[in-house]
């Protein structure tokens, strides 16, 4: 007889290689342009897909892992439309045309997702083994919070100066253009390699790097494997048509990452308090106020970005004409 938790990663992993075969077969297309309602279409789907998953944890799993997993894919999606900000930089940076978008962004983010599920193992493994490392997540959300809620505009991340790309142009023959549509050329009888190789190497070190915020993030509200697994892989599916959908308007999010920054800093402070925390309140309760922290934090700050305009915004990154 094969357990709940076995039937519940099946049941996963079905609904993941139909979702993709429908995503890539249907809902895209090479080398073409995705379209605001396109993007919407999309996003609902991957959303519908998500809460789908939630009903199903909820008959499978009960209701405090099924809102554990909901609370970490909320964290996740927030965090990703702080990902998308980066995405655009580096579109931009190296000139994508936006035929190619979609490819692009869609083999980077395959790829991040396989970085994930080897991170995450590592992650678990080590907690299981050594239970202070807990401790070390904590103080490291902390100190990213804290960093992300004093981020200055002047902190802008600059793709072309960034170790990732200073290491593929120290050790790869590279060339400033995209081939074409081509990732790998033969340029003068030598193999080079493109601006859209570049770029997906890039999109998914990236997703990497926010992975250090955002999988000790969910693991302070679950320890449990498949709710990590579940919310971070669900949530990283969506970015794609997240990304059509989002950026004309993400840069308007101004103060997004304030409201990110407060929930890193809870969940930090929540990891660092939990053998206190775990004698007066019990687990279900502690689901509910994560839930209810993380709701209030990034619904208001995308509200309050949305009312209260910064001063001195740089011109809006979704104008076509700069992408």
């Amino acid at each position: 007889m094969m357990t709940t938790d076995q039937i519940t990663y099946i049941v996963f992993g079905i609904v993941l290689t139909l979702a993709l075969v429908f995503d890539l077969g249907l809902l895209s297309k090479k080398n073409q342009k995705v379209t605001i309602r396109q993007a919407l279409y999309q996003t609902l789907f991957w959303v519908a897909l998500a809460m789908g998953f939630l009903v199903f944890m909820w008959i499978e799993k009960g209701e405090t892992l099924a809102l554990q997993y909901l609370s970490g894919y909320l964290m996740e999606w927030s965090l990703s439309i702080d990902n998308i900000f980066i995405f655009i930089l580096i579109f931009s940076a190296f000139s994508v045309k936006e035929k190619y978008y979609g490819r692009v962004l869609l083999i980077g983010i395959l790829m991040a997702i396989v970085f994930r599920v080897i991170f995450i193992t590592v992650g678990v493994a080590l907690v299981e083994r050594f239970s202070w490392i807990l401790y070390i997540f904590g103080a490291f959300l902390l100190f990213t919070g804290y960093k992300m809620f004093t981020a200055t505009e002047d902190e802008e991340f600059d793709p072309h100066e960034s170790k990732i790309y200073r290491f593929m142009k120290k050790f790869l023959p590279l060339v400033p253009h995209d081939g074409n549509g081509k990732y790998r050329i033969i340029e003068n009888g030598k193999p080079a390699y493109t601006t859209l190789f570049v770029v997906i190497i890039m999109l998914a070190a990236i997703d990497l790097v926010f992975a250090l915020d955002s999988i000790p993030a969910v693991m302070g509200i679950s320890r449990d494997k498949l709710v990590i697994y579940t919310s971070n892989i669900f949530a990283v599916l969506g970015l794609r048509s997240l990304f059509f959908l989002l950026r004309g308007a993400v840069s308007k999010f101004d103060y997004l990452q304030q409201g990110i920054a407060v929930v890193l800093v809870f969940i930090g402070l929540k990891m660092l308090g939990e053998h206190w925390i775990n004698q007066w309140i019990d687990k279900q309760t502690q689901v509910f106020i994560s839930l209810g922290v993380i709701l209030v934090c990034i619904a208001g700050s995308i509200f309050y970005s949305i009312f209260i305009q910064k001063k001195g915004v740089p011109a809006d990154f979704g104008d076509d004409s700069q992408l």
